[in-house]
């Protein structure tokens, strides 16, 4: 279900020019476990939490996919099988679960399982299977032709105060941590080198095994790119269940259409939106809607030869407004 890393250590690279390299893999930490969210997961992975019918994890998988990462390691520990049961079944050939054995010590630990599945890779995408990037987010960090983070330059309050400040200089990111009072936080996305890994040993070393200590030592040792998250995009820390609450309704916000008129903004796009996130989870395909709104359409051509008028005038309306609206959502 998920592979162990081989004993012994992989040999770290010399340092060299990675200006201008693309990842090409991508790494979603996604073992640990929540205390805060025990109400939500009956303390089972919150990789497995459901936004829109689909798994933290999966979601994040998926983002880095779409993102046109060629593959994906998703790093369990916690509750490890049922997470890796649903990472292996998203696309296989390109994403596998690889167990971390010491990940109670730390992300920064959970990161280091990855090491020799990387080992050929001068620069990989990392994220956390917690954060949940709104579409086009992760866009502008995964161009960033180089070592980089994905920083929120203007936070809302509770985020700053939850997150992982970030101190920039002259647009390189130079420390991270909880106690910094700089007013930007990473958003739990980076793209990193395979020097990495070298860093995080040191971090340990000195009692550290957070991911933040590893960021830490390498951008204090070469340059690593704070890149904006780019505006009309969102991201998500679920770290609570009143986080959860907060991420569903982002997404399904994002379902909206720009060139909504008043009519659909205000009225059809909210009624279809609800209906389709409750849906989701049933994982009704846009055929399936077509079928029922197929139906209906019969139904309501019935009630209008029948005299039925307004009830079959109603239902065309609503076949057309939401079902419509409620199938491209779904496929969204």
């Amino acid at each position: 279900m998920y592979e162990r890393a081989s004993e012994g250590t992989v040999e770290v690279p010399s340092r060299v020019d990675l200006t201008g390299t693309c990842p090409r893999v991508g790494i979603v930490l996604a073992a640990g476990r929540s205390q805060r969210l025990s109400e939500v997961t009956r303390n089972g992975s919150k990789a497995l939490i459901r936004l829109g019918g689909m798994t933290l994890v999966e979601r994040a998988v998926r983002g880095l996919l779409a993102g046109g990462l060629e593959k994906v390691l998703v790093v369990v520990g916690h509750h490890a099988g049922p997470v890796a049961a649903i990472v292996n079944s998203v696309a296989p050939g390109q994403v596998r679960a690889v167990l971390a054995e010491g990940w109670e010590a730390g992300n920064g630990a959970s990161l280091a399982a990855a090491e020799p599945f990387v080992a050929d890779e001068d620069l990989f995408v990392l994220v956390t299977a917690d954060h949940v990037f709104g579409e086009g987010a992760l866009d502008a960090l995964l161009g960033a032709g180089g070592p980089a983070v994905l920083v929120d330059e203007a936070p809302g309050a509770d985020a700053w105060g939850a997150g992982t400040r970030v101190r920039m200089v002259d647009g390189s990111a130079v420390a991270f941590g909880k106690q910094l009072p700089d007013p930007s936080i990473d958003c739990g996305a980076f793209v990193l080198p395979h020097r990495i890994f070298e860093y995080q040993r040191i971090a340990a070393d000195t009692g550290d095994a957070s991911l933040a200590a590893a960021v830490t030592a390498l951008a204090a040792a070469e340059p690593l790119q704070a890149t904006p998250l780019a505006p009309g995009t969102w991201w998500h820390d679920v770290d609570t269940p009143a986080d959860v609450a907060v991420a569903r309704g982002l997404l399904r916000r994002s379902l909206t259409k720009r060139g909504d008129g008043p009519v659909s903004r205000y009225l059809n796009r909210p009624i279809s939106t609800r209906i389709s996130m409750a849906l989701a989870p049933l994982r009704f395909s846009p055929d399936m809607v077509s079928f029922v709104s197929l139906l209906l359409g019969v139904a309501a051509a019935v009630l209008l030869g029948l005299g039925h008028g307004i009830v079959g005038g109603i239902l065309v309306h609503h076949i057309d407004e939401h079902l419509g609206s409620i199938k491209a959502t779904i496929g969204h």
